[in-house]
């Protein structure tokens, strides 16, 4: 067990500096990378019992492997192969490809690292890797764009790191379940860099920019499985410490609301649906134990969308009002959509009434709130006009073969818990999505409100930081 993991964790880096060697192989690779992953979170989820591995010694790293970790890991080998398979007609070097299963790799070990200094080395190539394709088109915003969201990430991760040290310092382990004993200071600093990492709340505001400047394929991977890696160890720690568990709801909730009132009155495509992510986060963070599963439903249909919205005439909704846009592709957007609004017969009602139904009272208020303001914003696409008049440019067959995967997965994934149909929790579900599609169509279409963007300038987002940092030590200290 103990190597069949550590080969499985070694073999993207290996393949990626492989496939920089064999150029005329590299899509073939990185496609066989995401094959080898799907069929290791297929194994972690028939797992008797929860893997641990403990590697150098007890001081040491420790890994573990559970449904939990399969799920996420199932996540990132979907959303990397889309992108591959939508990416497979391009000009895109071996360069490219190389980075993505870096990349791809360095997510599989966030997923299931259990200890602060592994998780922090995982972190760090993932950023690094995130920047290289965020920057590949090398054009002068696409660099600036990187290095803003590498600077950021970077002090995000020394706020960790001082925490990380802080935890070895009480207990003389790095392992997660040392935050119990740990200084709150260690549990403030640690939960600052996750969160940041993640782009949660406040910490998360560097988010819009990145998503919607980035090339179309990586915008998906940033949405679908990036962002994830910030959500997962805060997810993990919660299941092991229980003071963990009031922080992460009070962000979670701020994610969900702050999003959501962003995204709904956003005219922009790509920035509505990266505002969108930060609500969808904090759905994902609500309720650990269910985050896995929230987490892939989520990670498909978002990056389905921003596949899709890549292939629109404009990015501006008020253009796409006014100019049909091809029925096919509506109905991607469409389906998407409505699979993260909770609409049945798609896996996003199921992980959302999963989620809901886990919360304590008042959580559950103020995310029943953000999943109508879901439907708001989700509307934006479904009521979008649409005809059946071939296009101008055809949309390459590559991004079917992406699409099919992604929506072929929220369909497949819907049958994992037939409990949840039931006829409360129906006419709940439908009775959100209706109220939210009433408040856009009498409401939400027909103002023009423009939120302040001034929050998101690279100046004040180490503000917006340090303001989460003195809101996380009162909330320990108290």
């Amino acid at each position: 067990m103990n190597d069949l993991t550590v080969a499985w964790i070694a073999l993207p880096f290996f393949v990626g500096f492989v496939s920089s060697l064999l150029p005329q192989l590299d899509r073939y690779l990185a496609l066989g990378i995401t094959l080898v992953s799907s069929s290791f979170a297929l194994w972690a989820f028939q797992l008797p019992e929860q893997l641990t591995l403990q590697l150098l010694d007890n001081f040491g790293v420790t890994l573990i492997v559970d449904s939990l970790s399969g799920l996420f890991i199932l996540t990132n080998a979907l959303v990397t192969a889309a992108v591959i398979l939508y990416c497979w007609q391009s000009k895109k070097s071996a360069f490219f490809y190389a980075q993505t299963v870096i990349l791809h790799g360095s997510i599989n070990a966030v997923f299931i690292c259990a200890d602060f200094i592994s998780l922090y080395v995982a972190l760090e190539v993932t950023g690094i890797a995130a920047f290289l394709l965020i920057a590949y088109p090398r054009t002068a915003r696409s660099i600036w764009v990187g290095l803003r969201y590498l600077f950021v990430s970077n002090t995000a991760m020394l706020f960790y790191l001082i925490g990380a040290v802080l935890v070895y310092k009480a207990n003389h382990s790095f392992a997660f379940i040392g935050l119990q004993g740990a200084p709150p200071e260690a549990l403030a600093l640690i939960c600052l860099g996750l969160l940041t990492k993640g782009g949660v709340f406040l910490s998360g505001l560097w988010l819009p920019m990145t998503y919607s400047e980035s090339h179309t394929p990586i915008s998906a991977l940033l949405a679908g499985v990036v962002s994830k890696t910030g959500i997962f160890p805060l997810a993990r720690c919660a299941l092991m410490v229980e003071e963990i568990e009031p922080v992460i709801q009070i962000f979670s909730v701020g994610a969900a609301l702050l999003g959501v009132t962003y995204a709904s009155f956003e005219s922009d495509t790509k920035r509505m649906l990266a505002w969108s992510s930060i609500s969808q986060l904090g759905f994902v963070l609500a309720a650990p134990p269910v985050a896995g599963v929230y987490g892939l439903t989520h990670g498909l249909a978002k990056a389905a969308l921003f596949l899709g919205t890549g292939n629109l005439p404009s990015r501006d909704f008020q253009v796409l009002r006014q100019t049909p846009i091809q029925r096919s592709l509506w109905i991607v957007l469409a389906i998407a959509s409505l699979s993260i609004s909770g609409f049945p017969l798609l896996a996003g009602y199921e992980a959302k009434i999963m989620t809901l139904q886990s919360l304590v009272p008042w959580h559950s208020i103020a995310l029943n709130i953000a999943a109508v303001g879901t439907s708001i914003v989700y509307a934006h696409f479904i009521f979008l006009p649409f005809t059946q008049k071939p296009v101008a440019e055809a949309i390459q067959p590559s991004f079917w073969w992406a699409i099919l995967l992604l929506l072929g997965g929220l369909v497949a994934t819907n049958s994992l818990f037939p409990e949840m149909y039931t006829v409360t929790n129906l006419i709940k579900a439908l009775g959100m999505i209706v109220a939210g599609w009433l408040i856009y169509g009498l409401i939400v279409q027909k103002v023009n409100f423009k939120l302040p963007r001034i929050w998101e300038q690279l100046e004040h987002l180490i503000g917006t930081m340090s303001l989460v940092l003195i809101l996380l030590f009162w909330m320990v200290l108290s």
